[in-house]
């Protein structure tokens, strides 16, 4: 009898788009995965990176409430310098340029330490963005440091950087060997879960050394079941997410009532979400993947709730 599994075929690539997955890749406790991580941040920064050091940074228990999540990888040079880096899948609505401005400097402050004179260590926040942030802007990458008005650079130590995939989709199917090596990962990243590409990808793969170690970083944690867990518990909640807000708001306008449209949201979005975060529980329990508290990391529920569940049958 073939085990139950959230992994479509026993080929199937975890997302690495999903800021879970994109996370689960780059810090996994391997030659390959630390290999890969150091080579994205050379390409994106333009600079060699000998060694870097995982900083801790644990996601939220409730993974279902993915606005909660802390799913960046962060980062720290030999020299001293921070790196923190995001995968966003999806556009919000929120002012990203003001986010990434305030994480950035967020980062700056940590770093600094009472008596070193204010010669702290540069800092950067690399935002991977799964759509079009500036579409004035042609650059797969933008780059951003505060800088006089006359365009001299300040003091270099807060950096925001967004590496928009959306802008490398175009270039599928060109010539891997007129391809940059940032294109390069702008495709991976984009299609690398994709088997109608399959084929075009690893030929790029085998052509970057730091992509071919991300492939088989992404290849481990694929055969995680946990990670496929996560990932449809992610995907789920954000279509729930998005369903229940538009209902809401469809019921708010009906009602003509700003009061009933807020009421709507809160309760739909309360409801909906924990029921398909019982939905998955109740799923895992009957495959017997995990023991509690790993169903409760998943779903958001706590070890009591999920032990309930399963009594319940």
């Amino acid at each position: 009898m073939r085990k139950e599994t959230f992994r479509p075929s026993p080929t199937a690539l975890l997302n690495p788009r999903c800021d879970a997955s994109f996370k689960a890749m780059f810090t996994l406790d391997t030659e390959e995965s630390n290999a890969a991580l150091k080579d994205f941040i050379s390409t994106v920064l333009d600079r060699p990176v000998e060694t870097v050091q995982l900083m801790p940074n644990e996601p939220a228990v409730d993974v279902l409430d993915e606005s909660q999540m802390s799913f960046d990888v962060s980062v720290k040079f030999n020299d001293g310098e921070m790196v923190d880096i995001e995968m966003q899948s999806r556009l919000q609505n929120y002012d990203y340029a003001a986010r990434a401005e305030i994480q950035v400097a967020r980062l700056l402050a940590s770093m600094n330490k009472k008596g070193d004179n204010w010669n702290t260590s540069a800092a950067f926040q690399i935002s991977v963005l799964n759509f079009e942030f500036d579409k004035d802007d042609d650059s797969a990458l933008s780059w951003y440091s505060m800088r006089r008005k006359d365009g001299g650079k300040l003091s270099g130590r807060l950096n925001v950087v967004f590496f928009d995939l959306v802008k490398v989709h175009a270039l599928l199917g060109k010539p891997v060997e007129e391809l940059s090596k940032l294109e390069k990962w702008g495709l991976f990243l984009s299609y690398a879960d994709d088997e109608r590409y399959s084929q075009y990808i690893d030929g790029l793969i085998k052509s970057e050394e730091g992509i071919m170690n991300a492939k088989s970083s992404l290849c481990t944690v694929s055969q995680d079941e946990i990670n496929w867990v996560r990932q449809n518990s992610i995907f789920i909640a954000q279509r729930d997410r998005n369903t229940i807000m538009q209902n809401a708001v469809k019921q708010g306008l009906e009602q003509g009532l700003e009061q009933g449209l807020k009421q709507g949201l809160e309760q739909g979005l309360e409801q909906g979400l924990r029921q398909k975060a019982v939905e998955v529980a109740k799923k895992m329990l009957s495959m017997n993947i995990c023991d509690a508290e790993k169903i409760a990391e998943a779903t958001g529920l706590s070890v009591g709730e999920v032990e309930s569940i399963a009594e319940q049958g």
